[in-house]
C-alpha cells in the first residue's frame, strides 16, 4: 500500500502475472492507457519507413534535407505544444480527458497525412500527430502510474514502454507490408488512426485516475476506484496515506489551485525532482536513439545497403530488439532498480556508439573508386561534376556529395566492391543502373564493413532499451509530489520533445556537414555525460510509494556507491538506495 514501504525480494514481474489472474481489472486500466505509448512509438518509427517513399512521390523532397528533416521534425514541434499544455490539461480536466484528446487529435492528424496531396498538407497533418503524441507520452504513464499498487508500479509503467517499441515493431512490419501497395507511405502513415480509435472507445469507459480525483475533494469516486485496484488488506490504508498526503500540501498552501513557477523552483524537493526528471528526459534523446527510430532506414543505407526494401527490413531487427528490452525492463525494473539499470544502460550505449562511429569512419574513408570506363558506359549521363574535375582521387563519396545536379553511384556488375560509375542522380538513370543488374546508391557507398554497421546499431537498441528507453518515463512518473505532479510531468515532457526535435532536426544536416561517424562520437561523448548525471543527480525509487519519494528526496545527497543499500540510523537496510 501507499503508507508504507514494500518488501521487494520477490519478482514484481511474477507479480504482475499473479495480479492479472486476481485483479484483472488493474492490468486492464494499464494496457488501455498504455495505447498511448503504441501512438507513440507508431508515429516514431513509421516515418522512417514512410520518408523513403515520400522522398519517391515528391522530388523537392528528395533534394531538400532540410525538407525532409521538417516532415519527421513538425511532429516533433507538435510534441513540444501538446506536451505543454498537457501537464495544464492533466491537473484541471483530468489524466482521462487528456488522453481522450490525445486520440482526438491523432487520429484528425492520420487522416490529413493519409490524403496529403502535397509536402505542405503532409507537413500540417504531422503536427496534428505531434500535438496528440505530446500529450499522451506524459499523460499515458502518469495514468498507469496513479491506478497502480506501489510494489508493481514500475513493472505496469513498463507497459508503456513496452507498447511504445512495440509500436515501433509494428511501424516497421507495416511499412515492410505496404512496399509494393499502391499509394505506399499513405498507407504506412493512415493505419495509425486505428489504434487512436482503438483507445478512445476503450477509455470512455474507464475511470478517472483516483488521485485526481481525490485532490478534486471527489473522495468517494476515487475510494470506489482504489477498492478495485487493491486487495482489501490494503485499502483502508492506501486510502488514508492519500487522504493525509492531499491535506498536507492543502495545509501548506491554503489552497488546492494555486501552483506557478516560481513554487516549483522555490521547492527544495521539487526542484531536485525537475533537475532528475528533466535531465534524464533531455539526455534520454541527446544520446541519439530518435536519430536510430526516425532514419533507421536511411542510417543503414548510409551503411551500403541500397535497396529500400532491404533498409527496411533490417531496420525491423533493431526495432524487434527494441520491443526485446522493453520487456526486460519490465523483469528487472523492480528488481534490480532504476539507478543501475540506468547505470549499464549508458555504458552499453558509451560502446556501441564508438563501435558506430568506428564502423562509419571505415566505410566512408574505403568507398569503392570511380572508374573512367565504367562511367563510359553511361556517357549521356554522367556526372557533370565529374566531367569537369580531373577526376583523379574520385571515390563513391565524392560522387554522392557532388551536387548542381545530385549525383548518384552506379555499382560494377560484377562486384558492388569494385570501382563504378558516377552518374546524374534521377529516376531514369537509376532504372537504367538496375536494368543491368547493378546497384545504385545515393545515400552510402557499398562497404565490406555494412554489416558491422548493423551489429553496432543493433548493441545500442539492446543496451538503450531496457535502461534509458523506458526509465526516464517511469522515474518521472514517480517522483514528484502529488500536488505538482502534472505540471512538473509537463515540463519533463516538453523538455524531451524539444531535445527530440534538436536531434531529429539536426541528425542529417550533421552527417552532411561532418560526416556520420562524428556524428555518432558526439552522442559517445554526451552519453559518457549522462552517465556521470546519473550518478550523482538521479534518485533509487525502486519500491518506495509515491508518498515516501517525497520524503526521501527532502533529505538526499549524491552517492556513487549505488550498489550499495542505504542503512537507517540503527543499521539496518532500509531498501532505499540513492
Amino acid at each position: 500500500m501507499e503508507g508504507g514501504v514494500h518488501e521487494v525480494d520477490a519478482s514484481a514481474f511474477r507479480e504482475c502475472f499473479s495480479l492479472a489472474w486476481r485483479n484483472p481489472y488493474v492490468l486492464r486500466l494499464a494496457f488501455s492507457a498504455g495505447i498511448g505509448g503504441l501512438l507513440f512509438g507508431y508515429d516514431t518509427g513509421v516515418i522512417s519507413g514512410a520518408l523513403l517513399y515520400i522522398r519517391d512521390d515528391f522530388p523537392s523532397v528528395d533534394k531538400k534535407t532540410w525538407l525532409q528533416e521538417s516532415i519527421v521534425s513538425t511532429a516533433v514541434a507538435g510534441a513540444i505544444i501538446g506536451a505543454a499544455i498537457g501537464g495544464w490539461v492533466n491537473d484541471r480536466f483530468g489524466r482521462k480527458t487528456s488522453i481522450l484528446v490525445a486520440d482526438f487529435l491523432f487520429f484528425a492528424g492520420a487522416v490529413i497525412m493519409a490524403s496529403a496531396p502535397n509536402p505542405t498538407l503532409l507537413i500540417a497533418g504531422r503536427v496534428f500527430v505531434g500535438l496528440g503524441v505530446g500529450m499522451a507520452s506524459m499523460t499515458s504513464p502518469l495514468y498507469i502510474s496513479e491506478a497502480s499498487p506501489a510494489r508493481i508500479r514500475g513493472a505496469l509503467v513498463s507497459t508503456n514502454g513496452f507498447l511504445i517499441t512495440g509500436g515501433q515493431f509494428l511501424s516497421y512490419l507495416i511499412n515492410l507490408a505496404f512496399t509494393k501497395a499502391p499509394g505506399t507511405w499513405r498507407w504506412m502513415l493512415g493505419v495509425a488512426a486505428l489504434p487512436a480509435l482503438t483507445q478512445f472507445i476503450l477509455m470512455l469507459f474507464l475511470p478517472e485516475s483516483p488521485r485526481w480525483l481525490y485532490r478534486k475533494r471527489r473522495e468517494e469516486e476515487a475510494e470506489a476506484i482504489l477498492r478495485k485496484i487493491y486487495p482489501a488488506n490494503e485499502v483502508e490504508g492506501e486510502i488514508q496515506a492519500l487522504k493525509e498526503s492531499v491535506e498536507a500540501e492543502i495545509r501548506e498552501e491554503g489552497s488546492s489551485e494555486k501552483i506557478n513557477l516560481i513554487k516549483l523552483l522555490k521547492t527544495k524537493t521539487v526542484r531536485r525532482c525537475l533537475v532528475a526528471g528533466v535531465g534524464l528526459q533531455v539526455f534520454q534523446q541527446f544520446v541519439g536513439i530518435n536519430t536510430v527510430m526516425y532514419y533507421s532506414p536511411t542510417i543503414v543505407q548510409l551503411a551500403g545497403f541500397a535497396s529500400n526494401q532491404t533498409a527496411l527490413a533490417l531496420s525491423l531487427v533493431t526495432s524487434g530488439l527494441n520491443a526485446l528490452g522493453s520487456i526486460v525492463s519490465i523483469y528487472f525494473i523492480d528488481r534490480t532498480g532504476r539507478k543501475k539499470l540506468l547505470i549499464i544502460s549508458l555504458c552499453g550505449v558509451v560502446l556501441s556508439l564508438g563501435v558506430l562511429s568506428a564502423v562509419f569512419h571505415e566505410t566512408t574513408s574505403h568507398s569503392p573508386s570511380i572508374s573512367r570506363q565504367e562511367t563510359a558506359h553511361f556517357a549521356a549521363y554522367s556526372c557533370p561534376a565529374y566531367q569537369s574535375a580531373s577526376a583523379t582521387g574520385w571515390d563513391c563519396m565524392k560522387c554522392l556529395k557532388a551536387s548542381s545536379p545530385d549525383c548518384g553511384f552506379c555499382a560494377a556488375a560484377a562486384d558492388k566492391l569494385y570501382p563504378g560509375a558516377c552518374l546524374i542522380s534521377n529516376s531514369t538513370v537509376k532504372d537504367l543502373c538496375h536494368g543491368e543488374n547493378r546497384l545504385w546508391y545515393t545515400r552510402g557507398c557499398p562497404s565490406r564493413f555494412g554489416w558491422l554497421a548493423l551489429i553496432g546499431l543493433a548493441l545500442y537498441i539492446i543496451f538503450f532499451s531496457p535502461g534509458m528507453g523506458t526509465v526516464p518515463w517511469i522515474v518521472n512518473s514517480e517522483i514528484y509530489p502529488l500536488r505538482f505532479r502534472g505540471v512538473c510531468g509537463g515540463i519533463a515532457a516538453t523538455a524531451n520533445w524539444i531535445s527530440n526535435l534538436i536531434v531529429a532536426q539536426s541528425f542529417l544536416s550533421l552527417t552532411e556537414a561532418i560526416g556520420t561517424s562524428w556524428t555518432f562520437l558526439i552522442f559517445g561523448v554526451i552519453s559518457v555525460i549522462a552517465l556521470f548525471f546519473v550518478l550523482t543527480c538521479v534518485p533509487e525509487t525502486k519500491g518506495l510509494p509515491i508518498e515516501e519519494v517525497e520524503k526521501m528526496l527532502e533529505h538526499r545527497a549524491a552517492r556513487f556507491r549505488f550498489w550499495r543499500k542505504e542503512t537507517d540510523g540503527d543499521g539496518k537496510d532500509s531498501n532505499v538506495t540513492v
